[in-house]
């Protein structure tokens, strides 16, 4: 099996003051969180947001593992919309001592390069500085971190840079170069 070096990088923000937004993009572009946890709905972000950029972690995910995920206090799901089509999202997780984890965030190939994910990252991040507001028991948001790879979308570290996010870590490992699954079998050429 052939393996590829992936540089991961872990950023952060510890205040909302931190967060530097991006402008809104033109058009009907709207943001709406998906407040009915629904297995189906989120396995369809994961895989078409993430199969050409090899996310497969939760590709094996029962109905039952997703749905336990998604009903978890303080897990949300935000959804872009350009013109009534799921464009792309970002999901959070509330964590012990007022953390709040994006653990993922990204645009379906068509929806990339039109300025979205810049709104859509500002627009999630500013959701999970205010999540303990919907989340009753969960405590104030005091950091929001998040991981991001050089198997990732080419724009997204500096997307986080840009948002105001800064590296607190870096790490290199070689994993499991593993085809890139598309949303379904054969969806993107390699």
């Amino acid at each position: 099996m052939t393996t590829l070096s992936v540089t991961t990088w872990s950023l952060e923000q510890t205040a909302p003051t931190d967060l530097r937004p991006a402008a809104v993009p033109e058009g009907d572009v709207r943001v709406v969180r998906s407040e009915v946890p629904s297995p189906e709905f989120s396995r369809f972000l994961y895989a078409s947001v993430g199969g050409d950029i090899r996310w497969t972690d939760r590709l094996g995910w029962s109905y039952a593992r997703w749905r336990e995920h998604l009903e978890r206090p303080g897990v949300e799901t935000w959804v872009a919309h350009d013109r009534g089509t799921p464009a792309g999202y970002v999901e959070l997780e509330a964590q012990a001592e007022g953390l709040v984890e994006i653990l993922y965030f990204g645009l379906l190939p068509a929806f990339r390069g039109r300025r979205i994910g810049g709104h859509l990252l500002s627009y999630g991040v500013a959701r999970a500085w205010d999540l303990a507001d919907r989340w009753p028991g969960v405590k104030p948001t005091a950091r929001v971190w998040l991981h991001t790879c050089s198997k990732d979308g080419e724009h997204a570290l500096d997307n986080y840079l840009r948002r105001g996010f800064r590296l607190f870590d870096t790490t290199v490992e070689d994993e499991p170069d593993v085809a890139t699954p598309g949303p379904w079998p054969g969806a993107y050429s390699a």
